[in-house]
């Protein structure tokens, strides 16, 4: 499985996800599943997104995880130095990689990584 998963601030809007979700794409192809925080995960934007592009949004805690990119902000926050790589990895699961790093939105409102689950890898 292939999953993408998003940090982003409140006030982030569709096209800011969606324009950070191409970039991601760009990269790594196509997801099957769209991975955030639980507290995110009910986020108009974000609901219009998988709605959009017919996957799943998988709410998952990222405290802990560790991620190659590591900002100082977010790991005080939420306990990992990036939501959308540590989301990405806890939602493809036990074994899964990162096949593209964390990406910013234009707009600095939303982050987007890729990661593949062990059984998907080439």
């Amino acid at each position: 499985m292939k999953v993408a998963g998003l940090g982003f601030r409140s006030g982030a809007t569709l096209e800011a996800l969606r324009e950070v979700l191409h970039l991601a794409e760009a990269q790594g192809g196509p997801v099957d599943a769209l991975a955030c925080l639980p507290a995110k995960a009910c986020a108009s934007a974000l609901q219009r997104l998988a709605t959009e592009r017919g996957v799943p949004v998988l709410a998952v805690s990222v405290e802990g995880v560790a991620t190659p990119t590591q900002s100082a902000r977010i790991m005080a926050m939420h306990g990992t130095g990036s939501v959308a790589e540590a989301a990405a990895l806890v939602a493809a699961g036990g074994r899964a990689r990162l096949i593209v790093a964390r990406l910013s939105a234009p707009d600095g409102m939303a982050t987007c990584a890729m990661a593949i689950s062990e059984g998907d890898m080439e």
